[in-house]
């Protein structure tokens, strides 16, 4: 009942929320490579964290760093959605929120477990600073994501509900529950946000405030149900749960300092640009990558079930890793093997 009350509220918010947006002209502008037909109130992440941290305080007892880190991320977000913040600004506010989960949340990676077959990892002194890294590093792996209607949280969804299973099956009830609301808002969300036949176009977005939101929360939750004696899923597991917003964020950082550009500079080479620059749709987009990330969170969370050794799915992973970044560095090659599937498949 909590779920289907919580989809529920964002389902019938949003619309007020669009109407609101309207009247503060509060929109998403269509401008250089933000190609949208018209503009669009990036207010998505505003209405999810709403109405989750509304169930969050009432019946969720969520830990009080979650509510500062994603107050600071919230407010800071929406401002940049409005007025745009500056960069290096905005960059420094990731690091106090991971900060704040990693040092007052207790959200510390310390086991990394047997990746390469050469015994279990551990970081010891690094523990600390390479979390804080990991949080900052999710939260603009989300962002990155977010250039086609539904796919960032497409995405997430996808993500928490591996972390859900998980959880679920372990017997950890209140972080199931947590996740599962927070899993209904983000549903109640897509019903605007993703294209389907009876939505052509979003009409409404997560903006910076909402991907950086559900970044933050991907990796507190990735984070403390993989660390300690009571963890409910490997970390080589929760590697695959996120694999591509970390290896395509991965990918894009090399191939602009192979070009000697800044690293976080903007372009159109992500991903899901490949599909388009191929001709596939948006909504085609979006459908394909969600599938390729399902298959790859599958064998995260099936993998060490049927017994699949850590280092086969640990080289597996940096294998993935390395082809996805070559992918990226000579696009050109992977859009044309696009172009042509789809031209065989007659999809328009």
């Amino acid at each position: 009942m909590i779920y289907l009350s919580a989809f529920s509220i964002i389902f019938f918010l949003i619309p007020f929320v669009c109407k609101w947006a309207a009247v503060c002209t509060f929109f998403d502008i269509p401008s250089g490579r933000k190609r949208h037909e018209m503009p669009i109130p990036p207010l998505g992440g505003f209405c999810i964290f709403s109405v989750f941290l509304l169930f969050a305080a009432i019946f969720l007892h969520l830990q009080w760093p979650i509510y500062m880190a994603l107050a600071l991320i919230l407010i800071v977000g929406i401002i940049d959605d409005a007025y745009e913040v500056n960069a290096k600004l905005k960059f420094m506010i990731h690091f106090i929120a991971a900060f704040i989960l990693v040092i007052l949340g207790n959200a510390q990676l310390h086991m990394i477990g047997n990746l390469l077959g050469f015994g279990n990892i551990t970081l010891g002194w690094i523990a600390i600073p390479f979390s804080i890294a990991c949080v900052v590093y999710i939260q603009n792996a989300i962002n990155m994501m977010d250039g086609v209607d539904g796919l960032a949280g497409g995405n997430s969804l996808l993500i928490f509900g591996w972390l859900f299973l998980s959880a679920y099956a372990a017997g950890y009830g209140l972080s199931s529950i947590q996740i599962g609301v927070l899993m209904s808002c983000l549903a109640g969300f897509l019903a605007y946000n993703m294209r389907s036949p009876f939505l052509k176009q979003a009409r409404i977005f997560l903006g910076d405030a909402g991907s950086m939101a559900l970044g933050l929360m991907i990796a507190w939750y990735a984070i403390t149900l993989s660390q300690g004696s009571n963890s409910v899923i490997k970390p080589i597991s929760v590697a695959w749960l996120i694999g591509l917003p970390i290896v395509d964020s991965f990918g894009l950082l090399v191939a602009r300092l192979k070009e000697k550009r800044p690293p976080f500079s903007p372009d159109r080479r992500h991903f899901h640009h490949h599909f388009l620059n191929a001709g596939f749709t948006a909504g085609q987009t979006t459908f394909i990558i969600l599938c390729y990330s399902a298959t790859l969170g599958s064998i995260g969370f099936f993998g060490t079930r049927i017994g699949i050794p850590e280092p086969v799915l640990g080289w597996g992973w940096i294998a993935l890793w390395a082809g996805h970044t070559i992918l990226t560095i000579k696009s050109e090659g992977f859009i044309r093997k696009l172009s042509a599937i789809r031209a065989r498949t007659q999809l328009q």
